[in-house]
Order: C-alpha cells, then structure tokens, then sequence
C-alpha cells in the first residue's frame, strides 16, 4: 500500500478501536477503496464480526434482511417486518457483546443509499447498552457522499462519525514506486518502463491506481505484440488510445467550431436556394454528370472506356455505394464452424494431404498420411519463431472453444493471418488464445543408421511421411509407425530406382538418400506480409 492507503487504513482501524459510531472512506473511482476495505477485513481481531453489504441499491427492509443473512441470523424470509428484523438484530448483537465478540457493518458504494436507508442505518447506531454501542459501520463511497452527509436533514448522522478519511489518488512518486513494485511481485524487470513512460502513465492516469493498471497492462501486451522491450511513451499513448475515453481539451472547440460551420451551410443552402434556383439546379447536373465512377473490379473495365473519361451515375444513387463492412475477430472466431476438425482439414490442405470422403478428421489419420500431430503450450513470440502454420485454440467467454490456421504474419508482427486471408490485429487474438497449438509435421529426421521392417517406432512415421511425397501414395493404415509389408515393398522400389540393395531394409546407403531428401523436402512456412 502507499503511505495514502496505510493512512486511510489507519482511521479504519482506530474507529473500529474507539467503538460506536460511524466510520466514512471516501475517495475517487479506482483509487483503492474496495480494495482497502479487503484489507482491513484482513486485519480485523478474531473477535469481530462482519456485515459486508457490497449492493447499497436496497430498501430499509432489503438491508436488514442483508444484514442477518451476513450474520447468521435466522428469520422468516415469508414473513417479516423492519420490527421484526430489528428486534432480532438487536437480540443477536446483545448475545455477541455477552460473548465478548463485536459486530462491524460494511457498506460499500454508499453514495447510492437512499435518504430512507440512511436513516435506518442512523437509527441502528441506537441498538446499545447502558456503556457501548453494539454496532459500529463503516460507509464507504465516492465524493458523492461526502456531499450527502453534508445535507441539513442528514445532520444527525454526519455528527455521529467518529473518524473519516477522503483517499487521494498517487503522488507521481507514488505511481513510480507502484508500477515497479507490480513488476517486481510478477517476477519482470522494474525498469522496462521507461521513466518518461512513467510521468506519461502518471499524467494520463491522474494517479488513479485502476487507472494505472488498465494502461500498463495495455502497453506491456503492445510491447510484447511488437517484439518490443521497453515501454515507450508512445507506446502508453498508444494504450490510452484503446482503453481510455478521449480526453482532448480542444474537442469542445473543434464540436463549436464545426457546429458554427454547419449552421452557417444550412444558410447559405436556404439562401442559394431561394435566390438563385437556376444556379443550385446547374449545380445538382454538374454533380450528375462529373461524379466518378469508385472501380471494385479492374477487369470490367471497358477497352474502348479512356482512363480520364468520367462516368455518368444518378444522383439518387450515390448514397445507395456499397461499404465493405470489417468483421472484428471476436465476431470470427465465434463461428460454431471453427472446430478442430475444420482447422485439422485447412491443415491437411496445407501440406497437400488428401482429406477422407467422411470430412472427419482426427489425429489418427493424420499419422496415416504419413505426418503426425505435435500439440504443446508457447507464448505468441515462441509460436512465431517456429515459423510453421499451426492450429490455435481459442477460449470464448463461456468456456466454448474454436480453433483456427495461423498463416501467417505482418513483419512488424502486429497483424495475424488466418485461413481465407482473414487479418486480425494481434492484441485482439491474444484476448481469446490460451496458448495451446497443434501443429502437424514428420517425425524428426532418425538418429539411427537402420530402420528394419516390423518395428514400430516414429522413424517408420518419418519414413513413411517421405515415401509418400515420392511416390504419391498414401495408404490407410490402421499402425502409421508400424513397418508393415506394404511399406517394405515401397522401400524396396526407392532403392531399386536408386541402385540401392533392394532388402527393404533402411541401412546406411539407404539412409542417406533418404535423409537427403528429407533436409531437401520444402515444409510449409508461416506467410511473412509488409
């Protein structure tokens, strides 16, 4: 915590100490106050017992009904009244202080209470002995109820709170000690920000620790889109463009600016077109018969057409253009028809492999081929280095999964390629990719100097894998990596092609023409775009 949390976690502690009353936190959106309170819940004695009341949006009666149920206090939830809920509160706090336990309301966001609330709540300070208050609460909200209390009719209350505290957002100081502190708790580098990153963070943020945390985990996850290792100012600029409202003073001006502009065509508009009738018809023609022709497809073009000629279009038809409208990737990859089997055919399509009369597809047959199935768990800078197109898992908000061909990406690695061309900013398919891939692929090339026939092994799955881009058949094979007969007679024939001896054996002189081959082979590679 900083020494403004310690401090308002301080006047916590000591009204709740001193006993009675009401205790008031304050403070502005995101600064820490929900977070403060789960602090001092941490803290409180053994001895205490808590009311946490997180929805403030309730009725007199709705609250102390809240109120029992966070405290174990049994009543009839058919039947009850504010009499009836008080009486046995009252009850229950009297047995706790026999038992020398204390009893601590916590009301978050009360600014949202209604007069009504507040006053039941005031009304609750009463539940006593002849020596103590039975009850001590806690309000916590935004300046909104430093306001509130301040009303006359809500006087009686404001005097009873014993001590209150309004949280400030961090000091400039502050947010530097907290970014690094974050980074060194997550095992980083404390100073990947840059400390003209900082006082950008710190400006744009207003030291509002949600704040903060929105923009910084914004401007690692670019960083790290980009292959980038420090954060930048511009890069935090970037950040706040994506996750923060505009906040550009000069936008009211532009708005009144503009509004003057448009007022003053409207009236030129009326003017022109009450005045001079023959000039504003001249003009709508001029407009008809000059306005350009925008070409989707090139080829349609008339030969006799000269490129400078201009195209006549209606008038009425100039709003009715075509716009091609930008599917985002949430919207992709929330196909039902992105399924691994789909993504396991786009695969096999890849690596020029035929696909089943069935349509299904499962790493079974991929070994048939003469490929098999590699699936692991990377980071997205580790996924591209391996420079192969493989398939990624993504997980949709309701724990649904979709996978998809990675084909390739921007040099500048910002945008991803997908299958059908589909390019996706890669912060956005960062959002849904757990980090597992499947990727297909021939077994290693064999550290061994003989592969002999009725052995299984992944070697036999590499082998088979080569004979089949040599001789074009692929057979299906209910062992992929067993070295049955037929795959005996298929190596026979590459060494009889190639004055090998003909055993069926992959000895040394067999082994090096296949292994040469195979070094030779042209795997399929992620697409590298400008």
């Amino acid at each position: 915590m900083s020494a403004r949390h310690q401090e308002g976690l301080a006047h916590l502690l000591y009204g709740i100490k001193i006993g009675g009353g009401f205790v008031a936190l304050t403070g502005e959106v995101g600064t820490g106050k929900t977070t403060l309170c789960h602090c001092l819940l941490q803290q409180l004695p053994k001895n205490i017992d808590v009311a946490l009341i997180l929805n403030s949006k309730l009725n007199a009666i709705e609250l102390l009904a809240t109120i029992c149920d966070e405290l174990g206090i049994i009543y009839d939830k058919n039947q009850h009244s504010l009499k009836n809920l008080i009486d046995l509160l009252n009850q229950h706090l009297l047995t706790a202080h026999a038992n020398g336990r204390g009893t601590v309301l916590l009301i978050d966001e009360a600014q949202n209470l209604s007069m009504e609330v507040l006053e039941q709540i005031r009304l609750l300070t009463n539940l006593e002995t002849s020596k103590t208050k039975l009850l001590q609460i806690i309000l916590v909200g935004q300046p909104e109820l430093k306001e509130l209390l301040k009303r006359q009719d809500l006087r009686q209350l404001n005097q009873r709170i014993t001590a209150r505290y309004h949280l400030l957002p961090l000091s400039l100081d502050e947010t530097r000690a907290y970014i690094r502190h974050r980074l060194i708790v997550s095992n980083g580098h404390p100073e990947i920000f840059k400390e003209s990153a900082i006082r950008k963070i710190y400006k744009l943020s207003s030291g509002i620790p949600r704040v903060i945390n929105i923009l910084c985990d914004r401007a690692l996850l670019g960083a790290y889109s980009s292959n980038t290792y420090v954060i930048t100012p511009a890069i935090v600029n970037g950040a706040a463009n994506e996750t923060l409202a505009s906040t550009d003073k000069k936008f009211p001006y532009l708005t009144a600016s503009l509004g003057l502009l448009i007022i003053g065509c409207i009236a030129t508009g009326i003017y022109f077109l009450k005045y001079w009738p023959k000039a504003s018809n001249q003009a709508v023609v001029n407009l008809a018969t000059t306005y350009p022709v925008i070409q989707t497809k090139p080829e349609a073009v008339s030969q006799t057409r000269q490129p400078d000629q201009k195209k006549t279009l209606p008038i009425e038809k100039i709003n009715t253009i075509p716009v091609t409208k930008t599917k985002t990737f949430h919207d992709w990859i929330n196909n039902p028809d992105y399924s691994l089997n789909s993504a396991l055919i786009g695969a096999l399509k890849i690596w020029g492999k035929p696909i089943p009369q069935s349509n299904q597809v499962d790493c079974h047959y991929v070994e048939t081929t003469g490929l098999r199935c590699v699936l692991g768990k990377a980071n997205w800078k580790d996924m591209l280095a391996i420079k192969r197109p493989a398939i990624l898992e993504f997980l949709l908000t309701g724990g649904e999964k979709r996978h998809a061909m990675l084909t390739g990406f921007g040099q500048n690695q910002t945008m991803v390629h997908f299958k059908d061309n589909m390019i996706f900013p890669v912060e956005d398919v960062l959002k849904y990719w757990n980090g597992y891939y499947l990727m297909l692929g021939p077994a290693p090339i064999p550290d061994v100097k003989l592969i002999i026939p009725h052995q299984t092994s992944d070697n036999v799955l590499w082998l088979r894998h080569l004979l089949n881009g040599i001789d074009g058949k692929i057979e299906a094979v209910d062992q992929p990596r067993f070295y049955d007969d037929n795959l005996v007679a298929r190596v026979i024939s590459f060494q009889h092609q190639h004055q090998l001896p003909e055993d069926g054996k992959v000895g040394d002189k067999t082994m090096v023409h296949l292994k040469k081959i195979a070094r030779a082979y042209d795997f399929p590679h992620l697409v590298i775009t400008d």
